[in-house]
Order: C-alpha cells, then structure tokens, then sequence
C-alpha cells in the first residue's frame, strides 16, 4: 500500500467531519490561479492557431498551395503565357502530395460605370476549378454555370467592388483592357463574394478562362500559369521545393520553362506576419505557467504550515524526510489536477460558445475577420495540459524541501 497517497488522499478529502479539509481561501487562490492560467493558454492556443488557419485559407483560396508559371522578370497580372499538355499534368498528378491541378488566366482591366470607375484583375478559370472557397464566401447568387446559355459573360465580384460600384446579382458591367487595340467586354453578376481580405476583395474578378484566352488570342493549351492544391499543408515546402527542380527541367511547346513558388514565397509578408504570432503564444504560455507556478508555491507553503503538526508526528514515528515530501507532492497534484479540470472546462465552453455564435467580434478591415476565429486543436489542448502539469509538479518540488526543517520537538506541540 502507498501510504503517501494514503495519506494526501486523507489530507484532500478530509474524512466526513472530523479531519480538516484542504480549503483554506489561498489553496482555494492557488487552484483558481492554475484553472485561469490553464484556461487563459488554451484559448490563446486556439485563438492563435485559428486565427492563422483562417488567414492562410482565405491566401490560399485566392492563389491556392502552388503556383507554375513561365520564367520572367514581370510582376504584373500579365504573365508570358505558358502551353499546358496532357503531359505535364499527368507528371503533376502522380506526385502523391498534390490534390488537384487548375489552369489559370489573369488580367488587368477597367470597369466603367455610369458614375465611376475601378482598376481590377480579372482572373479566368476553367471548368476544373475548385470552387470550394468561393461558395464557402459566397453571399449571394452562385458560382460560374459554363453550361449557362443565358449569360454570355458570367463573373463573380466581390461586396468591395459592388458596393463602390453599386452593383448588384443580375446587373451587367463593362470591362476595358488596355491592349493593342483597346477592347472592352460586358461582363454578367452570377454571384458576389466576400472574404473580408481587402487586399483581393477590392481587386479580383472569377470569370471564365476562355474569356480571356480569346481576348488575348491565346490557343485553347495557353494560360497564364497552373494552381495546385497539395493533400497536406504541413508538407507544402518539401512539395514546392521538389516540383521547382522537377519543372525547371521541363519545356513546353514554346520553349518555355516553368517556374515554380508556393504561396508562402508569393506572399512573404502575410506568412511572415503569421509565423511572428507564435511568439505571442509562447509569451502568454511562459507567463501563465510563472503565475500559476507562484500561486501554487504559496498555496503548498500554506499546507505545509497548517500541516506542521502532523509532519512532527508523522517524524517522530520513523517517517523519512523524503516520504513526507512525497505526500505533499501527491496533494499539490490532487490541487493542480482540480485547477487543469475547471481550467479545460472554462476554454472548451468559451471556445465552443465563440465558435458557434461569434459573440466577440473584429474589425474585418484591420483583421480580415469579423469575429474572433476558435480551433479546437485536441493535440495542442493535451500537450498544454502535459506540460503544466510536468511544469507545476516540478515547481512544487523546491518548497517541499521545507520539510526538513520541521523538528518533531517543536512541531507535535505547533498549533
């Protein structure tokens, strides 16, 4: 039998009415600082992490995992265009890692209304096109209907761009694109969008590739690049890294050869700006633990002092130094224990709470969300209990020292 534990379970519990129940207002303190602490890194690990998942999926669903394009030193919307042969997507297809593969035309135009006018990107897509994030995002009307024979030229605009146009699902705009000659096209509203990432909100159009393959005169094989989505994110840097040396070798029709750089090198100063956040959650995880430690430090100290008596008995019986210790570390675990239970109970509900009615709301134009984004990372909520409770265990082991010092003769008669 582990008398330790006997005992910390007799001192936790208390035995009906006779024995003193560990209930003093500061252990009460200390359990509430572990329950706020643990509480405070869990929503902020969830916050963080959803934060970052919503933000990269919004870059994402704009210019997906990957990107192959032609080499050249352009940075406009008017890419060299690039020959796309049965071939090259078959190699693309059998890389394990990539999902799905869509072509891509994108080009810069004006849109002239009656009262103003708009410079936008209109982005071309073929009938392969993922339209996941777009209807996720979609607030009224539907996605591009290829099939569609009512609307010669369908698009999809953004809330951005209808509101300072004041156009609406149905209504029909003017685009002119600055080319040798200029040529201009009327475009139907199937469908508006919004994202709430100003940056492609007040730029991007979806209409058809054909659309602007004719505009530009380009064969049916020609776009101005390929979009791949990869099966997992997390390996998106190895994935992106292989294909640059598998297409730099490769050569279309014309001649050309491919370059290849996934969203995080389109996009550095997004992903950058989303790594910097895990500082933040380092920081609150390190504050919470000093804070909770302390509280916990204060709180065995007390039970230590109120405990003297026993501790001198429990001496003058043969009881090492050591096992005495043992059971106030048992009780400090039976007092963090409790602290982590409410600690998980008070996130879990407010996450859940967030997550489905959105109670704490952003500003989408400094945010890009409009309401504080919750992801219930099951890995991260176990790892974090794991480790406070590893961190407070070891915390609590230098004021267990303390019983050393207590001397039987003078503790049997401490009150």
């Amino acid at each position: 039998m582990n008398s330790e534990l006997f005992i910390a379970r007799r001192i936790y519990k208390g035995e009906k009415k006779l024995d003193k129940q560990v209930s003093s207002p500061a252990i009460k303190i200390a359990i509430a600082g572990i329950s706020l602490g643990l509480a405070v890194m869990i929503v902020a690990v969830c916050i963080i992490v959803g934060f970052k998942k919503e933000i990269r999926g919004k870059v994402i669903g704009f210019g997906s995992h990957i990107q192959i394009t032609a080499f050249e030193s352009n940075v406009s919307y008017e890419h060299t265009p690039i020959a796309i042969s049965d071939t090259l997507i078959n190699i693309l297809y059998s890389n394990p890692e990539i999902s799905h593969v869509q072509e891509f035309i994108t080009k810069p135009a004006i849109i002239k209304t009656d009262d103003d006018f708009l410079g936008v990107v209109l982005k071309g897509v073929s009938d392969s096109y993922n339209w996941d994030f777009f209807r996720t995002n979609l607030l009224e009307g539907d996605i591009i209907n290829p099939d569609d024979t009512t609307s010669a030229n369908q698009a999809i605009i953004s809330k951005s761009i209808a509101d300072k146009l004041q156009l609406k699902t149905g209504d029909r705009f003017t685009c002119y694109f600055v080319q040798e000659p200029v040529r201009a096209r009327r475009f139907d509203i199937t469908g508006i969008y919004e994202t709430n990432f100003e940056d492609y909100d007040q730029l991007f159009i979806l209409t058809e590739k054909i659309i602007l393959g004719n505009l530009n005169e380009w064969d049916d094989d020609m776009a101005s690049g390929i979009e791949v989505l990869v099966k997992d994110y997390d390996n998106l840097d190895v994935t992106a890294q292989n294909l640059f040396f598998e297409m730099s070798s490769y050569k279309d029709r014309f001649g050309n050869a491919l370059y290849t750089r996934s969203i995080k090198d389109i996009n550095p100063m997004i992903f950058n700006w989303l790594e910097l956040l895990n500082m933040n959650v380092w920081v609150i995880i390190i504050l919470m633990l000093i804070v909770s430690g302390f509280t916990m430090i204060s709180g065995l100290l007390i039970i230590i002092l109120e405990r003297t008596n026993m501790i001198g008995i429990l001496k003058s019986i043969g009881a090492r130094d050591f096992s005495i210790r043992k059971v106030f570390l048992y009780l400090s675990a039976f007092l963090i224990g409790k602290g982590m239970l409410w600690g998980n109970i008070i996130a879990l509900v407010f996450c859940i709470i967030q997550h489905q009615f959105n109670i704490l709301k952003l500003d989408p134009s400094t945010y890009y969300l409009s309401a504080v984004p919750v992801d219930l990372n099951v890995i991260y909520i176990i790892l974090l209990n794991i480790g406070t409770l590893l961190v407070s265990l070891l915390m609590m082991i230098g004021p267990s020292y303390l019983v050393a010092r207590i001397t039987p003769s003078k503790s049997i008669k401490f009150e």
